[in-house]
């Protein structure tokens, strides 16, 4: 297990590097975000994405969200994305809102039990996105063990995880603290299931037809098929 202080620069790409090839080799990365710190593993590494859920101390039935590095990643990993998600995306993104989308069909991954459907977040974060540009897409939940607390500092995430994480990267304590708005659009409307960050007042101020929060924020509170993520 190692930590790197990513709030200096001389020593960030140095942490940057080794997560990155933490990440290739099969590892599993914790790493701040815009809300609260996350634990990461490659999207496309089935063992890994499972080793990230035993770490975690959750099933299949818990996808983890997908970190992307931009926004046209979403073309590759998403289909029938509605008008009205590409408006939030322009609005929001990079930013604190995590939005489920129906998954391209012919994407060799295995996120678990998605029922077909990917939910996709891209931080405000120079550092996760640093590491992004890099791995390209992530698997990333919130950095806890499963009902407890939402990590906002490393040292709460190596507390919660240990060594079960190959390289952690300290970017400070987190700048937001509540994780992000999910919403679902897989479905004839939009409808927030995970407040967040985001408040339906600033999402229908963008998109007016989102409909209400179906219930409160908590780090393990999920979208569609369970996904949860920072």
């Amino acid at each position: 297990m190692s930590v790197y202080d990513c709030t200096q620069p001389e020593t960030r790409d140095e942490g940057i590097d080794a997560a990155a090839t933490a990440l290739s080799a099969g590892g599993l990365v914790v790493l701040p975000t815009d809300t609260v710190y996350g634990i990461g593993a490659a999207a496309f590494d089935p063992a890994a994405v499972t080793a990230l859920l035993d770490a975690k101390g959750r099933g299949r039935q818990s996808p983890p969200p997908v970190l992307v590095p931009a926004a046209a990643t979403v073309a590759g990993l998403a289909t029938e994305v509605p008008d009205a998600v590409h408006t939030l995306l322009e609005t929001f993104w990079p930013g604190p809102l995590t939005v489920i989308c129906r998954a391209q069909p012919t994407l060799a991954w295995d996120l678990g039990d998605t029922g077909g459907t990917v939910a996709l977040r891209m931080p405000d974060d120079e550092i996760a996105l640093a590491l992004l540009t890099r791995t390209g897409p992530l698997a990333v939940s919130s950095a806890n063990r499963h009902g407890r607390p939402a990590a906002t500092t490393v040292l709460e995430a190596a507390t919660a995880l240990g060594d079960r994480v190959e390289v952690y990267l300290d970017g400070g304590p987190s700048r937001g603290g509540v994780a992000s708005t999910i919403i679902d659009a897989t479905g004839p409307t939009l409808r927030i299931v995970r407040a967040g960050a985001l408040s339906l007042d600033e999402l229908t101020a963008v998109v007016p037809e989102i409909t209400d929060v179906e219930r409160p924020a908590s780090d393990d509170d999920g979208a569609k098929d369970g996904a949860v993520g920072p």
